[in-house]
C-alpha cells in the first residue's frame, strides 16, 4: 500500500455528524381514515349541538343511521395504518352514531281507561302516480283516517269515485295539481277547520269520535329540504309545531299525520315533538327507525320522514310501512287508541 493510498483510507480523527430522525410517514390509509372520521364528526357535532345546519347538513342528517357505514370503515383504515389518535377518534364516533340511533322521546304509554280505537293511514302518492296501490291498500287495512299528500286533481276525483261513500262519507282537501293537493278522507265525521297555509296543501279538521270526543287532525306536508328552500322547510315546520302546541295548551287531543320531510335526527322535527307536547306513533309501537323513504331503497337504508304524530293521550301499536308501488314513500299504517285521563 502505497503513501497516498494509506493517507486516503486512514482515519481523519472526525467522527460524522448524526443525521436527523425522520418522521415515520403518514400512510395513504390513515389520511383517508381521518377524512371520514372528519366527516362524520362534523355530521354528528350539528346533531349534539341540537342544529339542522346549512346545506348538506340537513340532507345527510336524514340519513344519520348511514354513518355507520364510514365510521366503521374510518376506524379499519386507522388499525390498518396503525394510527393511535385514529383508533381513538372512530371509536368515539362509533359511540356516538350508536347513541342517537335510540328512538327519540318518551314512549311510555297513557293512563286511564281506553275510550276509542283509531286506524290512521298516511301516504304520499308522487303527483297521484301510487293512487291504485293506496285504494288496494285502503280496502285492505280500512283506516278511520287517511292522510294523502301528493294527491292531485286526478288522484282526488279517483279517491271520491272507488272508495265507497258508504265507507268514507266524509273529506277535507286541498285541490290543487302535482305536489300542492293533498286530501284527508275519513269514516268519522268532520268539522271544518282552517288547517296550515303552506307551499304544499295541509288541510286540517276536526274529527268526531262516536262519544263525542273531538280529535282536532292535521296534514302534514312542509316543503322538502332543498338547497334553496331550507328557510321556507324551517318555516313549515315551525308552523306544524306552533299546531302541535295550541292543541296541548288547549289540552285537545291532535293528531298530524303525512310526509314531514323531516327526521328524528332533525332538530327542526324534534322541535314539534318537544314544544308541541306530541309523539311519534312509530316510535310507540317499536318502529322508530323503519325506512319511508326512498321506497326503491332496499331496507335498512332510506330514512323514515313518513310519520303520525299524537298527543299522549293516544297509544299506539303495530305501526306498518307498506309499499303500495308507483310513488317513491310507503305508506303508514298505526292503529291508535284513545285514553280518557283518570279523574
Amino acid at each position: 500500500m502505497d503513501s497516498a493510498t494509506a493517507a486516503a483510507t486512514a482515519p481523519t480523527g472526525d467522527w460524522p455528524e448524526p443525521q436527523a430522525k425522520r418522521r415515520p410517514r403518514r400512510r395513504p390509509s390513515a389520511w383517508l381514515a381521518a377524512l371520514l372520521l372528519a366527516a362524520v364528526s362534523t355530521i354528528l357535532g350539528f346533531r349534539i349541538a341540537d342544529s339542522d345546519g346549512v346545506t348538506p347538513v340537513p340532507q345527510l342528517l336524514a340519513f344519520l343511521p348511514l354513518l355507520l357505514a364510514p365510521t366503521v370503515a374510518g376506524l379499519l383504515l386507522a388499525a390498518l395504518a396503525r394510527w393511535r389518535v385514529g383508533l381513538v377518534w372512530g371509536v368515539v364516533a362509533l359511540g356516538g352514531v350508536a347513541w342517537f340511533l335510540e328512538p327519540y322521546g318518551k314512549t311510555d304509554d297513557p293512563k286511564g281507561p281506553a275510550v276509542a280505537d283509531l286506524r290512521v293511514m298516511a301516504s304520499n302518492v308522487e303527483f297521484g302516480q301510487g293512487t291504485q296501490g293506496l285504494i288496494k291498500a285502503v280496502r285492505k287495512e280500512k283506516p278511520d283516517l287517511l292522510f294523502v299528500p301528493e294527491c292531485d286533481y286526478t288522484c282526488s276525483d279517483t279517491l271520491r269515485a272507488e272508495l265507497p261513500r258508504s265507507d268514507y262519507p266524509y273529506r277535507t282537501a286541498s285541490e290543487a295539481g302535482g305536489a300542492e293537493g293533498s286530501v284527508i278522507v275519513s269514516k268519522l265525521p268532520l268539522k271544518k277547520a282552517s288547517g296550515l297555509a303552506g307551499t304544499l296543501g295541509m288541510p286540517g279538521a276536526v274529527a268526531e269520535l262516536k262519544d263525542g270526543h273531538q280529535v282536532r287532525i292535521q296534514l302534514a306536508h312542509p316543503m322538502p329540504p332543498l338547497p334553496k328552500q331550507l328557510g321556507t322547510w324551517r318555516t313549515e315546520l315551525a308552523e306544524l309545531r306552533d299546531y302541535a302546541a295550541e292543541g296541548r295548551r288547549a289540552n285537545r287531543s291532535t293528531i298530524i299525520a303525512g310526509d314531514f320531510n323531516a327526521s328524528q335526527d332533525h332538530a327542526a322535527f324534534r322541535d314539534i315533538l318537544d314544544t308541541g307536547g306530541v309523539r311519534d306513533a312509530a316510535a310507540l309501537s317499536g318502529s322508530a327507525r323503519t325506512p319511508s323513504w326512498p321506497a326503491d331503497l332496499m331496507s335498512p337504508l332510506g330514512t323514515q320522514i313518513d310519520h303520525v304524530l299524537a298527543t299522549p293521550d293516544f297509544s299506539a301499536k303495530d305501526a306498518r310501512f307498506l309499499e303500495i308501488g308507483d310513488t317513491d314513500h310507503r305508506a303508514l299504517v298505526v292503529d291508535l287508541t284513545l285514553h280518557r285521563p283518570n279523574s
